[in-house]
């Protein structure tokens, strides 16, 4: 059986994060939780190291503005920390309009892919729902920005956005196949409005068959927004996880 890797992307927690990163981070050890997803990681950089150091947290991933960021920084900050995927969290809607534009994208990415190789960081994108809503000939924005990549360049699917989006996401998992590393799970309505994500398993999202459509990829708790406590919200999304992916 495959060995089942949990993380969580910290932007959850962000508030905590701000005001006692190392509390937080211990915390989240205390769930059970073994790797994180850093979020600002290099604005938080030193705190990071020293907290993370006290923890068994492994920072598998984090997110960094890469296409029109500071890669070079990002790679090296990255490398310094240890992390393994450092993920491009969005490019803008307006390129993802064409073929050619998600192409370009696509070029981009791959360059900072390449900046990125000789540090041994891997580079990542996740989505949000505009890469899937436009149809290009049978497939969406995303699987024509996937072909267009280097083959080291993984994906985080953002299972929740993708189903906004309309897209299947046991369906995208599909037709991507290995490139998909991490998942990205939320759960509630199909909305926009942030405030109504739920803790994975108590929406309306397939949870199970997208488990068992990608068995070896990340499982990556993740809550834009949440009305009640995000710590009980990331820590039933564990329990329910933990519980679907026996």
């Amino acid at each position: 059986m495959t060995e089942r890797l949990y993380s969580v992307q910290l932007y959850t927690l962000r508030n905590a994060i701000e005001t006692d990163l190392p509390g937080t981070l211990a915390r989240v050890a205390a769930m059970g939780f073994e790797n994180v997803e850093l979020w600002r990681f290099e604005q938080y950089r030193d705190a990071y190291r020293r907290a993370l150091a006290g923890t068994p947290l492994c920072p598998l991933s984090a997110h960094a503005s890469l296409v029109d960021g500071n890669a070079s920084g990002a790679v090296r900050m990255a490398a310094e920390l240890g992390i393994g995927t450092l993920i491009e969290p969005r490019i803008v809607a307006q390129r993802w309009t064409t073929r050619a534009d998600i192409e370009a994208a696509a070029a981009s990415l791959n360059g900072v892919a390449r900046l990125a190789r000789d540090a041994g960081v891997t580079i990542g994108y996740h989505n949000h729902d505009h890469e899937v809503r436009q149809d290009f000939g049978g497939r969406t924005g995303l699987e024509v920005f996937a072909e267009a990549l280097d083959e080291d360049v993984v994906l985080e699917l953002d299972t929740f956005w993708a189903e906004v989006g309309g897209a299947s996401a046991v369906e995208l998992i599909s037709r991507l196949g290995a490139r998909v590393r991490f998942l990205h799970l939320k759960d509630g309505p199909y909305t926009t409005t942030l405030l109504e994500q739920q803790p994975v398993g108590q929406g309306a999202m397939p949870v199970a068959d997208i488990l068992k459509a990608a068995p070896d990829a990340v499982r990556v708790v993740e809550l834009d927004d949440y009305a009640g406590d995000p710590f009980e919200a990331v820590r039933q999304s564990l329990r329910h996880l933990v519980e679907v992916d026996r």
